[in-house]
């Protein structure tokens, strides 16, 4: 008997084949399972079609989270950033970090250096900005694009250590005084310093530096 690549228990429902209706069961078992369980194959199921038919819309996996991301970019507000080249490198970045803890899981798959050639152009918007805005304050091209990858780093960093399932706090009060003085002192205080959301400050820290050198 052959084996058949169409899901069961779906039969007298009609195919499911547009863009959207396939973006919307994509972020609906992300949202449900996480963006690491996500398969071709799971897709293809719930929307009640054979994988086959799923592989003629997208190449895979990584195709699949890409249009998601570009589709999520399209529904976000057109930002009035400001006219001043630091300022508007802040905005961005800014900008660019809320939409992104918005969507955690996204920063997963934005992880190589080549990704800026994959986003759509409402994503490439920010990025945009925030090379343009070191160029403006003086940057050569390849310092703008420094100043980028040094934002993205930070922001993508700060974002993958806030969204990651936290484990237990640990005895922040077991340092050893002698050995490790200033934890000690530190250590009580240490969960709730850390749970302070220090990106802002951190972001125009690393800007000035930036531009500064």
């Amino acid at each position: 008997m052959p084996r058949s690549d169409s899901p069961q228990g779906r039969t007298g429902r009609p195919p499911v084949t547009s863009r959207a209706q396939i973006l919307a069961a994509t972020r609906r078992l992300i949202d449900r399972d996480g963006w690491e369980k996500l398969t071709v194959r799971g897709l293809a199921a719930e929307l009640g079609i054979g994988s086959t038919t799923l592989y003629h819309h997208v190449r895979d996996k990584e195709d699949l989270l890409l249009q998601l991301l570009n589709a999520y970019a399209e529904e976000l507000p057109q930002w009035d950033l400001p006219d001043d080249p630091r300022e508007r490198i802040l905005a961005a970045a800014t900008a660019m970090h809320d939409a992104l803890a918005a969507w955690p899981w996204v920063t997963g798959i934005l992880t190589t250096d080549g990704f800026v050639g994959l986003l759509g152009l409402p994503a490439l918007r920010l990025v945009e900005a925030i090379v343009a805005g070191a160029v403006d304050h003086g940057c050569t091209p390849s310092q703008a694009v420094g100043v980028f990858r040094s934002i993205w780093y930070y922001t993508v960093g700060e974002i993958l250590v806030r969204s990651a399932r936290r484990r237990d706090d640990g005895d922040f009060t077991a340092f050893d005084a002698a050995e490790l003085p200033h934890l000690a002192a530190i250590g009580p205080q240490w969960p709730a310093l850390a749970a302070r959301d220090t990106y802002p400050e951190g972001l125009r820290a690393l800007v000035d530096g930036l531009l500064a050198a």
